[in-house]
């Protein structure tokens, strides 16, 4: 059981570090938002009331980083499919969710990476975290990790087609982002975008994120804590169904 997981998770991980422009490609995104907006309104939003923008701003850039490089792991499922890696595993006498598992955290692990890279950026151009929350912040950086890239699988098991899932989780992708408050704060909203940040997953993530690094949160960490991994065991359930029906 075990070294299936450990197996899949290091062939992930194996993957990712061999592929030095993926790393560094990865990092372009994540960056330009927050020096674009973050210098860019950072006066605005100060004059506002709000306070610092730089602080506000980071703990959502590491959210969207992770968001994005965790979800699209299912790219790979589809990838393994087309070249019979899938099937070659599939066959093996080990559990398909064992695999999917292994999978999702070894898509996890790698966005862990990518989010840690991007917060020595982040701390280059003036982010400023409470040092005390950062061990809470890993755990964050890791459920939000863990929940996408089991969507991300959930996702691909059930599609053949690679520019058909690139469409899927763009149209899921920037709502999901946009929404969960990692740009703006989530107060004063309409009633309707109000409900659709609240049954956002990533919005918990945002905000337990922002409770550990900069001591700002819309709920406590412990709430969010507990909402996201609710999201997370939930998530790897439907993965894990999805994933044992998959037929090559």
């Amino acid at each position: 059981m075990t070294s299936a997981i450990y197996i899949m998770w290091l062939r992930q991980v194996k993957k990712y570090f061999r592929s030095k422009s993926r790393i560094i490609g990865s990092l372009g995104q994540p960056l330009l938002f927050f020096v674009a907006l973050g210098f860019g309104f950072k006066n605005i939003y100060a004059a506002a009331g709000q306070g610092n923008y730089i602080s506000f701003l980071g703990p959502g850039i590491i959210a969207m980083t992770v968001l994005f490089s965790s979800i699209f792991s299912g790219i790979e499922v589809i990838w393994d499919k087309q070249f019979g890696f899938l099937k070659e595993t599939l066959v093996a006498p080990v559990s398909r969710t064992n695999i999917m598992i292994g999978k999702t955290i070894g898509g996890a692990t790698t966005s862990i990476f990518q989010a840690m890279l991007l917060f020595v950026m982040l701390l280059i151009f003036g982010f400023q975290p409470n040092w005390t929350g950062f061990p809470m912040a890993i755990v964050f950086i890791f459920l939000i990790a863990i929940f996408f890239s089991a969507l991300g699988i959930t996702i691909a098991s059930i599609m053949a087609d690679m520019q058909g899932f690139q469409l899927i989780m763009n149209f899921l992708v920037m709502p999901i982002f946009f929404l969960s408050g990692a740009l703006f704060p989530l107060s004063n909203l309409p009633a309707t975008i109000s409900f659709i940040t609240k049954i956002d997953p990533l919005t918990y993530g945002v905000d337990g994120l922002r409770g550990a690094l900069i001591s700002t949160s819309s709920m406590s960490v412990g709430t969010d804590f507990m909402i996201l991994l609710l999201f997370c065991a939930g998530i790897t359930a439907i993965g894990s169904y999805s994933f044992s029906k998959v037929q090559i």
